[in-house]
């Protein structure tokens, strides 16, 4: 990553992807995304000097079913009208780990992400630009998101752990 200008970088929220995957009455995977979310990147001299933050708008939360998505952002599940916004703010660096603190429902727990960079290019317009992938696996019970339903032939509807991948792309602090 030497070739990162150190810096903050800003999140391009046009070409990032914050998304889930929670696994669906034991038979499937329902996926989806969170359309509205704003971060930094803050690049220091070493490969270890990285911190990554990032909110997350509840509201713009899509799975690609307008019921599902307004089941999600009630109290059952993320109780969008009392907690608007889901964030994550790094911590340190741990090899191919990024740690920090994730805030869902106002309760914060420290996670790692296995993460990857993805490389830099100059784009057409000469927007330096840098990408990175995160993923993770967590309990959805351990931020308050315990709201279920017992099946009929036994377990549940939604599964406890939730994967979370984020694709970041991020362009390049401006010269002062």
């Amino acid at each position: 990553m030497s070739d990162l200008t150190p810096g903050t970088w800003t999140l391009d929220a046009a070409h990032t992807s914050a998304g889930f995957t929670v696994r669906h009455a034991g038979i499937s995977k329902v996926r989806g995304t969170f359309g509205e979310l704003e971060g930094t990147l803050t690049v220091g001299e070493s490969d270890k000097d990285l911190a990554f933050s990032t909110t997350l708008q509840v509201a713009s939360i899509s799975t690609g079913n307008a019921d599902r998505d307004g089941h999600l952002r009630s109290a059952d599940f993320f109780d969008a009208e009392t907690y608007p916004t889901i964030t994550f703010v790094s911590t340190r660096v741990e090899g191919d780990q990024l740690v920090g603190d994730l805030t869902i429902r106002d309760t914060t727990r420290e996670i790692s992400l296995d993460f990857t960079y993805e490389g830099a290019a100059t784009d057409p317009f000469g927007t330096y630009r840098a990408g990175f992938t995160g993923e993770t696996t967590i309990s959805r019970k351990d931020f308050g998101l315990s709201w279920n339903a017992a099946l009929e032939a036994g377990g549940v509807l939604v599964s406890d752990s939730v994967k979370i991948v984020v694709e970041a792309e991020f362009t390049a602090p401006t010269a002062a």
